[in-house]
C-alpha cells in the first residue's frame, strides 16, 4: 500500500469556507503532502495561487451537491473551473434523471462534461445514499461508457457517505477500467485502509490530517 497521505483529496466543501480557510487547507496539504485539495469553484483561483510552488493538484466540484442543474450550466461550470485552474474535476450525476431510467441522459452529460475538460480527471459521483443496488450499478456502467476516469460514492452532503459494501459493489463493476473514490464519513486510518483495501485509489475527506497522524 502506498503512503496514506498519497490518497488523500483533503476537502472543504462548506457554505460557510472563507478564503481564509481555503489558505489554511491548502497550508495542511501542503506540509502533508495530500495527493490534492477539493474546493468549490470560487475557491480555485485562490488555491492555485497557494498551491503554485507543491505538487498537491486542485480538484472542483461541479452541479454540487444535488447534481440537478441543467447540463449547459454543468458543462460551463467544468470550463471555467479549468479555466481557473482545476486539475480534476468531481462531478454529481443528476441522480432524478437516473432513477426514472433516463440513462442515455445521465450518459451524454458525462460525456459531455468529459470532453470539456480534456484529459484532465473526471470522478463522477453517483450518491450512493439515494440509490438501490441496481442504480449503482447502472451508474457505474453508464460512467465508464462516458469516458469517466473514476466513480466516487458521494457528495459528503446527502443522507449517507461512503460504506464498504457500496465500494465492493462499485469494483464489481468498474473492475479495473475506472478507479473508485470513497467520500463520506472517512475520518480514521483503521477505515482509511480498510478502503483501500476494498479497491479505493483515492479518499476525499476533512480528517486527512488526522487519518495520517
Amino acid at each position: 500500500m502506498e503512503k496514506l497521505n498519497n490518497y488523500i483529496d483533503h476537502t472543504l466543501l462548506k457554505a460557510d469556507a472563507t478564503g481564509r480557510d481555503i489558505k489554511n487547507l491548502c497550508e495542511e496539504a501542503k506540509s502533508h503532502s495530500f495527493y490534492a485539495v477539493c474546493v468549490n469553484g470560487c475557491h480555485i483561483d485562490l488555491a492555485k495561487k497557494e498551491l503554485q510552488d507543491s505538487t498537491v493538484k486542485i480538484a472542483s466540484v461541479i452541479g454540487f451537491p444535488l447534481g440537478a442543474m441543467s447540463t449547459a450550466s454543468k458543462v460551463a461550470e467544468a470550463e471555467q473551473a479549468v479555466k481557473d485552474g482545476a486539475d480534476e474535476i468531481d462531478m454529481v450525476i443528476n441522480i432524478g434523471w437516473l432513477k426514472q431510467g433516463d440513462f442515455q441522459k445521465v450518459e451524454e452529460e458525462i460525456a459531455a462534461i468529459k470532453k470539456e475538460i480534456g484529459d484532465r480527471i473526471l470522478k463522477v459521483i453517483i450518491e450512493t445514499c439515494y440509490l438501490e443496488e441496481d442504480e449503482k450499478r447502472e451508474a457505474c456502467r453508464l460512467a465508464m461508457k462516458a469516458g469517466a476516469d473514476y466513480v466516487k460514492t458521494s457528495t459528503g452532503f446527502g443522507t449517507g457517505g461512503a460504506s464498504l459494501e457500496d465500494v465492493v459493489l462499485m469494483k464489481e463493476v468498474v473492475g479495473d477500467q475506472v478507479k473508485i473514490k470513497a467520500s463520506g464519513g472517512i475520518r480514521d486510518r483503521e477505515t482509511a485502509e480498510k478502503y483501500i483495501k476494498s479497491g479505493v485509489s483515492r479518499i476525499g475527506t476533512s480528517s486527512g490530517i488526522k487519518i495520517v497522524s
